[in-house]
């Protein structure tokens, strides 16, 4: 059935981006307005009759970033999306969407108004069919043409296409949509022909905004597939790589598949993954050409986990004792919000920090450690989301950053407000996503905001020395204290028993018997 719904996307007019299909024809984009009706409805923009939203101005950040980025105007990015669009709807209560015909996550129903939770699993834990079930869906979108969004393949001076009337976008399946995402958000900025593009910008990595970026980026794969697989509790699964030692548990024909035995770098062609091309590979044509990754596919993906051997510190994965370490770090991010930061859960947890928070340029631990482990596309940021692994690496990342809201009760007022590079103050809307959302909507909690839970193990902290010292003495000194209440309790006990055997008045006192009772009595009397 599902090949039926690629043909028939196939067939569609190549007419989107990574906006909505009714937005961006040439008459649309000229309005720099996207303000769709629901499904269902005609001339009822973001459903305003029906309370669902209204059409109105986009906010975009405009508090001063870091110094990493030095230019201006230079960046369909910047500012994002105001280049492409300036009007959007704006939902109300739980609706959500371009057009406010949906629910927001962790909410469902024809108002929006009943809650609903997905719990996400360890990957190694689910059940033979489960597994099947979870590749199977991973590889239908790999397949399936997205039916809302497609890409555009040229920067906006070059959007109209060279008659100036023709949109430069394409039709994307939904799994490479995610990928594109990825990429659009990392390129380089184009600086002109004959010039070398400017690499020192990053709108997912390097900045507070990883964690809710990548949040976000999860959150849109996993919709999608429940849209998809028509299963609103399809929930996607994580991968705890805090396992220690040099070897992939993941990497089995039933999961992500195993190694090739033909090739170091291949995937074994027992798994469905071996049949996986990766897109936006093509990175010097998109820096010297100005063009931007389309939906071609190209090499196979390559892994060999544990095999940079030139590296031996990305050999291993991280350790549990890491996560531990990382959840204790008090401060979220630290200043200049960046892979430099010190003492920071957030470049922690990223992975340019040691597991304890100090900065070391050497070190690469917890995610970026996982990604260099798998020595491959996986460890290419530009590439990485090609591998599925992807998926389930950064799925665990985002269950220690829920875990590290929850144990910190951290509210948004942790989250750097300006002076964070381009594209990570609190308030700026994440690249590339449509409808706009701000970095700040993905820094809460997600079991009571965002439809979605953890089953997670966590590991716990090991007793230093000088704490099992401690504790063995207050064992001692609590197990002489019962000795000593048991050996009291017993002596007290013999002496009771012995002291029953006794008459209760010595042979010294005299006797009340009965006879000398009734003559007191009658003695009394008189």
């Amino acid at each position: 059935m599902w090949q039926t719904v690629v043909l028939l996307c196939v067939s569609a007019t190549l007419v989107q981006c990574q906006f909505p299909r009714e937005c961006v024809t040439a008459e649309g984009l000229r309005s720099g307005q996207c303000c769709p009706s629901p499904p269902g409805s005609t001339s009822d923009p973001c459903g305003v009759s029906q309370g669902r939203g209204a059409c109105v101005s986009i906010v975009a950040d405009r508090r001063p970033h870091g110094p990493q980025y030095p230019h201006d105007g230079r960046d369909d990015r910047e500012r994002w999306p105001i280049r492409f669009f300036n009007r959007t709807c704006q939902c109300a209560g739980n609706f959500y969407g371009h057009h406010c015909g949906r629910c927001r996550h962790g909410f469902s129903g024809p108002n929006c108004d009943q809650r609903v939770t997905v719990v996400r699993r360890n990957v190694m834990q689910m059940s033979a069919s489960e597994k099947q079930t979870f590749v199977n869906a991973l590889d239908m979108a790999k397949r399936t043409v997205h039916p809302d969004l497609v890409i555009c393949t040229r920067r906006y001076q070059d959007i109209y296409g060279p008659d100036g009337n023709t949109p430069q976008f394409e039709n994307i399946t939904i799994y490479n949509y995610f990928v594109w995402t990825h990429f659009y958000s990392v390129k380089k900025t184009f600086m002109g022909a004959g010039q070398p593009s400017f690499g020192g910008v990053d709108f997912s990595h390097e900045g507070p905004g990883f964690v809710t970026w990548h949040r976000y980026h999860l959150l849109q794969l996993e919709r999608d597939m429940q849209d998809m697989l028509q299963d609103s509790t399809f929930a996607l699964p994580y991968w705890n790589f805090a396992i220690g030692g040099s070897e992939c548990d993941i990497c089995t024909d039933d999961l992500m598949g195993a190694r090739s035995s033909f090739m170091t770098n291949g995937i074994s062609p027992n798994s469905v993954f071996s049949q996986w091309r990766v897109i936006c590979e093509s990175v010097e044509d998109y820096d010297t050409m100005g063009t931007i990754c389309n939906n071609t596919e190209t090499s196979p993906i390559q892994r060999n986990p544990a095999g940079n051997v030139a590296r031996p510190l990305v050999q291993r994965l991280p350790e549990p004792q890491d996560v531990v370490d990382c959840l204790e770090l008090n401060t979220f991010d630290t200043p200049p919000y960046y892979s430099t930061s010190s003492q920071s859960f957030r470049n922690t947890i990223e992975g340019y920090s040691a597991p304890q928070g100090g900065y070391d340029p050497v070190v690469r631990s917890l995610h970026n450690l996982a990604h260099l482990f798998l020595n491959g596309t996986g460890g290419q940021t530009h590439l990485s989301p090609n591998d599925p692994i992807f998926v389930l690496l950064h799925t665990f990342t985002d269950a220690i950053f829920d875990e590290w809201l929850r144990r910190h009760s951290a509210g948004q007022v942790v989250y750097p407000e300006e002076n964070a590079p381009i594209g990570h103050n609190r308030q700026f809307n994440m690249v590339p996503f449509w409808p706009p959302v701000t970095n700040a909507e993905m820094f809460v909690p997600a079991p009571d905001n965002l439809g979605y839970t953890y089953e997670v193990q966590w590991p716990t902290r090991p007793y230093t020395l000088s704490e099992i010292i401690t504790i063995g003495i207050v064992v001692a000194v609590l197990v002489v204290a019962v000795v000593a209440v048991v050996i009291a309790s017993v002596v007290r006990a013999r002496s009771y028993n012995s002291e029953g055997l006794e008459p209760l008045l010595g042979e010294q006192f005299r006797r009340y018997s009965e006879d000398e009772r009734r003559v007191d009595k009658i003695q009394s009397v008189v």
